[in-house]
């Protein structure tokens, strides 16, 4: 992993709680990185900011403008000796206005929120957090308000063997990330893979039931196998066998229940290039395991993954 010198963080200015800021201060001051604090003045946020200021809500930003509140949210950053750039840019849609922006930056690592939000609202912000986990050229660390714990604990979610991993270079990635960041934070390392039996596929392909048709040992050696791959993967960054967990299931639905298990206070996980027809289909999945997961997620990328994106 390439070392975090410059960290870009996406400010949002709709609401008074930032994470990010908050995450990316801690990040910093282990690393020895200094932070970019970036504002997109967007027609949504613009009329977010006048709804609030004309109700008088207490997420009306302070009436502050966007470098102010920049500004404010600077001052004790520099007061902990946190080298800090600002910069206010305006522009529609969000998730394209930044990365358009960012061709031009330094960062080695993006961090912003990402918030729980009413069916209504849930659309266009999750929709800007999934373009930018498809389309950020770099580690891309969407952060929720929970704090993290001492010491922080960093759940890599692996894939051995999946069809668009060529070949594995995304795992090796995540755990590269994964086990580098740690550390230099001084965290705990987990890993964690849910896979759906094969053998159950191919005998419900005949029609039958599929556990009817599958027998115990089948089951049995599958799993065996899936353990090995990520002892193999694992043993080689040195994570202890008790820090490697392998379970039958579907990834949104056991994630978050792993980094619950686990106490994660970030999960690791990958995104590759995809695709108009398979961004669309998969856009679902990845929006709820955002919302159902207790932790901030860290999304890595394969290695030239800025030379496959769509745009």
């Amino acid at each position: 992993m390439n070392p975090i010198a410059d960290i870009l963080v996406i400010v949002d200015p709709t609401v008074v709680d930032h994470p990010a800021v908050a995450k990316a201060r801690m990040l910093a001051r282990w690393l020895g990185a200094a932070i970019e604090l970036l504002v997109c003045d967007t027609k949504a946020s613009r009329d977010m900011r006048l709804a609030a200021t004309l109700a008088g809500r207490r997420d009306a930003s302070h009436g502050d403008g966007l470098q102010e509140l920049l500004d404010r949210l600077a001052e004790p950053l520099r007061l902990d000796r946190i080298e800090v750039t600002t910069h206010v840019i305006r522009g529609d849609p969000l998730h394209e206005t930044v990365v358009s922006w960012m061709r031009n930056s330094t960062a080695d690592l993006v961090v912003k929120d990402t918030h729980h939000h009413s069916l209504a609202k849930r659309t266009f912000i999750t929709n800007t957090d999934w373009n930018l986990i498809r389309a950020c050229p770099v580690p891309l660390l969407l952060t929720k308000p929970g704090r993290w714990g001492v010491p922080p604990v960093l759940m890599a979610a692996i894939d051995p063997g999946h069809a668009d991993d060529e070949p594995a270079g995304l795992d090796h990635r995540i755990l590269d990330v994964t086990v580098s960041l740690a550390k230099r934070i001084g965290a705990e390392v987990q890993v964690v893979h849910a896979y759906s039996p094969a053998v159950i596929a191919m005998a419900g392909g005949g029609g039958l039931p599929p556990m009817m048709a599958v027998s115990a040992q089948a089951l049995a050696a599958e799993r065996e196998f899936r353990k090995s791959q990520i002892k193999n993967l694992a043993d080689e960054y040195g994570i202890e066998s008790a820090n490697q967990h392998v379970d039958e299931g579907v990834a949104i639905e056991y994630l978050p229940r792993m980094a619950a298990e686990c106490r994660a206070d970030v999960v690791v996980m990958g995104a590759i290039s995809r695709g108009a027809l398979k961004r669309v289909l998969i856009g679902s999945t990845a929006e709820r395991v955002l919302d159902t997961l207790p932790c901030d997620v860290l999304v890595v990328k394969p290695p030239n993954f800025a030379l496959d994106l769509p745009f």
